[in-house]
């Protein structure tokens, strides 16, 4: 059980999940990717929780590809750069965020210069670290696909040899209500997940495994955490 003044009133804004049929530890189950932020700052303490999280990720060889540009709307420049790459549908809500950060990786390895097949999947990992730290300390992250990257590129000088993966919302989760209709009718839709079934394979691709069956007793009769 998550206690303490860092978790009070997260869940809050946080709809159920349903189907859970295996217990999660609670700083999975109450992830969301809220659209509603408020606009109170991060403590600069959390701040550095969330890097330190990812900065303990494992990676391919221990090349820690991950590179971050952070903005606080106290860093007018880089935090407006980073605004402004954003497609429309996400600057509307995103801009409320007190914390705006841009994932990148490396694309070869430093050691030999090869490609480094895996550095998208760490800088992953390393983001999903920093939103499990994010949900301990009462933050939410929601993560983007939809900016322009070679915008991004040329506002924030990345170099050549870097991709510029991911655009992160950091902060407070806010009442869905603060929100425009059609967002907010996307805030509070059931949150839906494909089956186990349906991505687990054993035998043959496409074939459930045996292991997530839903007549697998064992699954069914452990108890839910929401």
């Amino acid at each position: 059980m998550i206690t303490g003044p860092e978790f009070v009133g997260k869940s809050m804004f946080t709809p159920e999940r349903l189907d859970t049929r295996a217990p999660l530890h609670e700083l999975l189950s109450q992830r969301r990717s809220p659209r509603a932020f408020s606009e109170r700052a991060i403590e600069p303490t959390k701040i550095v929780g969330l890097f330190e999280a990812a900065r303990w990720s494992p990676s391919s060889a221990n090349e820690q590809p991950w590179n971050f540009i952070a903005a606080t709307n106290s860093d007018t420049r880089t935090y407006t750069a980073i605004a402004n790459a954003l497609m429309e549908g996400n600057r509307r809500w995103a801009l409320h965020a007190p914390l705006l950060v841009v994932g990148i990786a490396q694309s070869t390895y430093l050691k030999s210069s090869k490609p480094y097949r895996h550095a998208w999947y760490d800088l992953g990992q390393s983001i999903a670290h920093m939103t499990v730290q994010a949900t301990s300390q009462g933050l939410s992250v929601h993560q983007m696909g939809g900016f322009d990257a070679n915008q991004l590129r040329t506002g924030l000088s990345v170099p050549e040899g870097y991709d510029v993966v991911i655009v992160l919302a950091i902060g407070y989760a806010e009442r869905p209500e603060t929100l425009p209709d059609d967002l907010r009718s996307r805030e509070e839709a059931p949150r839906m997940r494909k089956p186990l079934e349906a991505f687990v394979f054993t035998d043959a691709w496409g074939e459930s495994s045996r292991h997530v069956a839903s007549q697998n007793h064992s699954l069914d009769t452990q108890s839910s955490t929401n």
